[in-house]
């Protein structure tokens, strides 16, 4: 029986979705001024993770995850870089693309830019001005009015008092309350807009999210997901403006991910310990970076560092060393206790750190039996690979995870290759000292070897 906590109760709960086998599973995408960093990776893979065990348990999932082609980031980049809006976003787009297939990141079932929405949006809005719940300063912009929503601040745990207590009021302040938020900016001469009843203008970040919402489930969401950072105030205002948009407006479960650290900081653009996927990528295997990314339960902080990223490295390299000189056997006998194992760690609010010590148990399962019966070993070989497929690992072959296929340089891989093959024709030869020193050679190539009775195979350090 699956149990998800949610942010909204702070308690674990049995996951009943609103119809039957069914999931409506909305996560906040990214904003496309930029390339996409290890945050936005970790809560990716995190909610990929969840949608395959989903559908793995035999739900019908749609997922959907936006993305936010406007806002003054974009706008801001796109004039210090003197490129066209559009081609900066779909650029971006393109490179994300890349960074999440590369991480085994399934796309999402639909994934809706903000800017084909505006026409939903501006209906919004102005339902939102009808009911009193939004109004419009004298500049032209459109605020909601967080004092027309009961239970302001419930999801994120801060009350309205606590909230105005704290706000600091601007000189040229023009809202009925510091804390109400933008729907909609006026938009300055030269800038880019659309035009609204209010004037020219463009959305603000909040109200995509509901429009959108509104657009695909009706408000009506089983998982609603996003980064941590996320909670408040994007998703306390979503939520606000929603809610009075619709009053059977209903997100069943609010899941978020912990945030990054690094150096014992969180990380930030503002901050500057911003790392990139596409940077890192080009140094590790994406499984690996997606293992480390699991490696920490997704509600928890983790720990950004080469070292962790190290430990993710050996770590997959032992479960891929096990499966070497496999062949993996479809059966129901062995390891079926591993699976219903798999399923009650998964079951605990998608427990991976603990599904990983049930992929380590089975790999010394395999290790043992490979000296011993070595149908036995096949059979937890397979038990091994296909749990590890569900969650999207040891998909490669052993050999060219442990070759580092993925940073290894054509010609290197050639040469090591040629390397071998004079090897053992030195062996076969009984030339053992020529042997010897090709060792030695492919030895300060960080090449590990290992001879087999009819082969030998190799691996990076």
């Amino acid at each position: 029986m699956l149990k998800i906590f949610n942010t909204l109760t702070k308690e674990k709960e049995i996951f009943k979705p609103i119809n039957k086998n069914k999931v409506n599973l909305y996560v906040c995408g990214v904003t496309v001024y930029d390339f996409c960093h290890i945050g936005h990776g970790r809560t990716f893979v995190a909610f990929d993770m969840i949608v395959r065990y989903l559908r793995l348990c035999g739900f019908q999932v749609k997922y959907v995850r936006n993305i936010t082609d406007i806002d003054d980031k974009i706008i801001f980049k796109s004039i210090k870089e003197k490129i066209n809006i559009n081609t900066l976003t779909t650029n971006m787009i393109d490179a994300m693309h890349k960074d999440f297939s590369l991480l085994g990141i399934f796309p999402p079932d639909e994934e809706p830019r903000v800017t084909d929405y505006i026409d939903d949006i501006i209906k919004i809005i102005i339902k939102l001005i009808n009911n009193q719940h939004a109004y419009m300063n004298k500049h032209g912009d459109v605020f909601f009015s967080i004092n027309s929503c009961d239970n302001y601040g419930i999801l994120s745990g801060q009350s309205l008092k606590s909230l105005q207590s704290g706000c600091r009021i601007p000189l040229n302040n023009t809202k009925a309350n510091p804390l109400d938020f933008l729907l909609w900016k006026a938009s300055k001469k030269g800038e880019y807009y659309w035009n609204s009843p209010w004037g020219k203008g463009r959305p603000g970040w909040h109200i995509e999210c509901s429009a959108i919402n509104n657009v695909f489930f009706k408000n009506s969401i089983d998982i609603h997901g996003g980064g941590s950072d996320l909670l408040f105030p994007h998703h306390e205002n979503e939520r606000a403006q929603s809610a009075c948009l619709n009053n059977k407006f209903i997100v069943n479960y609010w899941m978020h991910t912990g945030v990054v650290i690094t150096n014992n900081q969180k990380m930030s653009k503002s901050l500057g310990n911003i790392f990139l996927l596409k940077e890192v990528l080009k140094n590790y295997n994406s499984e690996v970076l997606r293992y480390f990314f699991l490696s920490t339960h997704y509600r928890h902080p983790i720990y950004y560092s080469e070292k962790n990223l190290q430990q993710a490295y050996v770590s997959l390299k032992y479960l891929y060393t096990s499966l070497s000189n496999t062949k993996p056997f479809p059966n129901i006998e062995e390891g079926m206790n591993f699976e219903f194992e798999f399923y009650n760690a998964m079951n605990d609010d998608f427990n991976t750190p603990k599904v990983f010590s049930i992929f380590f148990k089975i790999a010394r399962k395999i290790n043992f039996f490979k000296k011993k019966d070595i149908l036995k070993a096949n059979k937890f070989a397979f038990r091994l690979q296909s749990l590890g497929n569900f969650l999207g690992f040891l998909s490669q072959t052993p050999e060219d995870f442990l070759q580092k296929k993925h940073i290894l340089e054509e010609s290197m891989f050639q040469r090591i290759e040629k390397l071998i093959q004079k090897r053992n024709i030195a062996r076969n030869s009984k030339l053992w000292k020529e042997a010897d020193d090709i060792r030695k050679k492919l030895t300060s190539l960080d090449v590990v070897l290992e001879d087999l009775p009819d082969k030998t195979i190799w691996r990076k350090k």
